[in-house]
């Protein structure tokens, strides 16, 4: 699963024994060599599929981490991308990636809680890659309203989202163990490391997009593949703030 130049047994123990932010401050440097990176297929794919709902000036980058969303957005906004992340050490990444001067659209980078976004109605779009298993499912109304806020009216909040793996399968019971052992580590240690993957349901989403305002619809990203049944392997979920924006500007 990691490269030789991924992080090692032990300093997966040590970042796993951490509280979520600073397991990330410390598996910052060598992220982009684990498998929790999102794959360059999933992006690109992401990519093609929102190019059809811009145009976009300005996008936001929901827990950025090394800032993947980022280059997503710098190819589909012409103004202004932002990603925002609690861990300095993976913004510190993030920003070495994308250095002063780089042609395209202006990059900022911004450290703070997306439970606590603080921008005003700002940007046409907003998306986020593999960050929602760091939310408890009580969190997860109050980090839609965040990002709620932080769009203008008509702005589009995207993400993709996987098909669960058929029950029974080496997926199913792979992820099923793996939130098993950390719903054990967090009652046993603290402070806690959260991450499951199991907690993000569509069903429940798509309540709570609509809870916070969204108007909502799924797209299929047929590029990733099909199930058996021929159903798509993943969606992309795109929650429209409707309305129009009369300010004139961000």
């Amino acid at each position: 699963m990691f490269t030789k130049q991924g992080p090692t047994v032990r300093e997966l123990a040590v970042q796993a024994l951490s509280s979520t932010e600073r397991g990330y401050d410390l598996l910052a440097p060598k992220f982009d060599e684990t498998p929790y990176r999102t794959p360059d297929r999933v992006l690109d794919a992401v990519t093609r599929a929102v190019r059809e709902l811009g145009p976009f000036d300005t996008g936001l980058d929901v827990c950025c981490g090394t800032g993947a969303g980022v280059g997503v957005l710098r190819q589909l906004c012409r103004e202004r991308a932002v990603g925002v992340d609690f861990s300095a050490g993976m913004l510190a990444e993030a920003r070495g990636a994308f250095p002063l001067g780089s042609e395209g659209p202006a990059v900022h980078w911004v450290r703070a809680d997306a439970r606590s976004l603080p921008f005003a109605p700002a940007f046409d779009l907003a998306l986020s890659f593999g960050a929602f298993g760091h939310f408890l499912p009580a969190e997860r109304f109050g980090l839609f309203a965040e990002v709620y806020g932080s769009l203008r009216p008509g702005g589009q909040f995207v993400f993709p989202l996987g098909a669960p793996p058929p029950v029974g399968s080496r997926a199913y019971w792979s992820l099923f163990g793996f939130d098993a052992a950390m719903r054990v580590r967090n009652a046993l240690w603290r402070p806690r490391f959260v991450m499951y993957y199991r907690t993000f349901r569509l069903g429940d989403v798509l309540e709570d997009l609509t809870q916070a305002g969204f108007v909502v619809r799924l797209l299929p990203l047929t590029e990733l593949g099909l199930r058996p049944d021929g159903s798509p392997r993943a969606r992309l979920v795109v929650a429209t703030r409707e309305g129009q924006d009369v300010s004139g500007g961000s």
